[in-house]
């Protein structure tokens, strides 16, 4: 696969619009920073189960690979503290990297002007301020991935055995972060067949192959050890193994909320910009622009037929839109600038706003209802269950809430905290790993939105203790209670 150097569209220097967008990501993602640390939304069931991750550090947990929970860890040691603004730091510095490799990207292709529309578009898109705000493995993801396709561009130009070893080790490194960093191999092996000058000589191929499975190498070996678990989890997720009558059963419905929710994702206008530029550009003479397509549309499309089959969430589709935003913006910028500013402009406005909701995420409502709902009451509910338990001179808490165990262990420090073991495939990680021990001596709490305790042995003693309904938040007009279990309560479960 010999490499066809060069690409088509000549370079335009404009050092003053460079040096304004690189000031516009930096001052995005230090106004990110800023409001974050005040911040009153709680951590989230995920990030709270990330950052649990990582107080025991592994080379892959249940349901995603490690890369997030180290990530955490890092950052929390160094700080001496397990507060949401530190477990969520990340996210904003992760993003603003990956604005400035997609700023990069485009002006290795366009020249400074596009590189600026590029990273401001990047910064600014509403899927990347929902990132830099609640941090996930998308926001870990998506800087690898814009990594390994500046690295893919400049080996398309020239090769090298440096440049390839760094593309697969940022791709093996996406992976470590999530599976989804393998839509990059789909659309390099596409954009090779159908557009001559993206490809690399076999030799930097296969160097790039080697860094990939070196970096995901201890991800593989865990899940070998241990039944592959996330894989088997993702796969779970997926869902396309089902009864035959059921894969007739087209999700129309899901197709329509997953596409929707790429207007979302991307911004209104930059997402239908994109469509707009994938049509009228797949036969473009600029071979960089076909490459682009095929390095983001059929990440899309594929997800589409996820959602069609089964279902699809908007953000399982973000690797496309670093390519896809590389595709768009110094297009638009180009051909339709007032719709770039306007685009841009909306994208901003809610880039703006969320940081500064989250500020106010316990006390702003609308129609009687918080915004981030979401994000609030979790971490009140887990004080009051841990209360609860100290007040009844309890040292175990149990629930098979992963919502509630999640909180729970992020608040305690002195209680142990169990899932209540489940007989079959764990549902979650804390069943997986915290199961409720058997022959466990003394009584404990067990909290959770049920009426009784789950499958506790006959003869055990159970007493309510206490039972609330929050009136606002996550956990609004769900009764919260917390029962005393006896002894040998789940001592044949599991």
């Amino acid at each position: 696969m010999p490499a066809i150097s060069g690409w088509s569209t000549p370079k335009s220097a404009a050092p003053e619009a460079l040096r304004a967008g690189v000031a516009a990501i930096l001052a995005l993602t230090l106004y990110r920073v800023v409001l974050l640390a005040f911040s009153t939304a709680d951590l989230f069931v995920d990030e709270a189960q990330y950052w649990a991750w990582g107080q025991q550090l592994e080379a892959g947990y249940y349901s995603k690979p490690p890369l997030i929970a180290w990530v955490i860890r890092a950052v929390t040691t160094l700080a001496g503290s397990d507060a949401p603004f530190w477990i969520r730091l990340p996210g904003p510095l992760l993003h603003g990297a990956a604005a400035l490799v997609t700023l990069a990207l485009a002006r290795r292709l366009w020249g400074d002007t596009a590189g600026a529309a590029t990273g401001i578009a990047y910064a600014a898109m509403p899927g990347v301020a929902v990132g830099a705000l609640l941090f996930s493995t998308d926001t870990i993801l998506l800087p690898f991935f814009a990594l390994a396709l500046l690295f893919w561009l400049r080996l398309a130009d020239r090769p090298s055995g440096k440049d390839a070893l760094i593309m697969g080790a940022a791709l093996g490194l996406g992976m470590l972060a999530k599976y989804a960093a393998i839509y990059f191999v789909m659309g390099a092996i596409l954009a090779a067949l159908f557009v001559p000058a993206a490809r690399i000589r076999w030799r930097d191929a296969g160097l790039a192959a080697l860094a990939f499975l070196v970096v995901l190498s201890p991800n593989i070996a865990w899940n070998i050890d241990n039944g592959l678990t996330t894989l088997s989890h993702t796969a779970d997720n997926v869902d396309w193994i089902t009864a035959p009558s059921d894969r007739l059963r087209l999700n129309f419905a899901g197709l329509a909320e997953f596409v929707g929710g790429q207007f979302g994702v991307m911004g209104p206008v930059f997402f239908a910009a994109y469509l707009v530029a994938v049509v009228r550009l797949a036969r473009s003479p600029d071979p960089a622009r076909r490459w682009l397509i095929w390095m983001s549309l059929p990440i899309i499309a594929l997800v589409c037929v996820q959602a069609i089959l089964s279902r699809a969430y908007a953000n399982w589709a973000a690797p496309a839109y670093v390519a896809g935003i590389v595709l768009t913006a110094p297009w638009l910028f180009d051909r339709a600038r007032l719709a770039y500013w306007a685009g841009l402009g909306i994208n901003l406005v809610l880039a703006l706003a969320l940081p500064l909701a989250a500020v106010f995420a316990s006390s702003w409502e609308i129609g009687g209802r918080l915004p981030l709902a979401r994000y609030v009451g979790r971490t009140e509910a887990a004080t009051r269950i841990l209360s609860t338990a100290s007040e009844a001179g309890l040292t175990d808490v149990a629930s098979t809430s992963r919502d509630l165990l999640a909180s729970l262990f992020h608040e305690t420090a002195d209680t142990a905290i169990w899932s209540v073991p489940f007989p079959d495939h764990p549902p979650h990680y804390y069943a997986q790993r915290f199961p409720y021990p058997q022959g466990l001596d003394g009584p404990a709490l067990y909290a959770d939105f049920d009426a009784v305790p789950p499958a506790c042995q006959p003869g055990t003693q159970v007493t309510e203790l206490a039972r609330w309904t929050p009136d606002k938040g996550a956990y609004r007009d769900r009764t919260i209670i917390a029962w005393q279990v006896g002894p040998g309560c789940w001592d044949d479960a599991g």
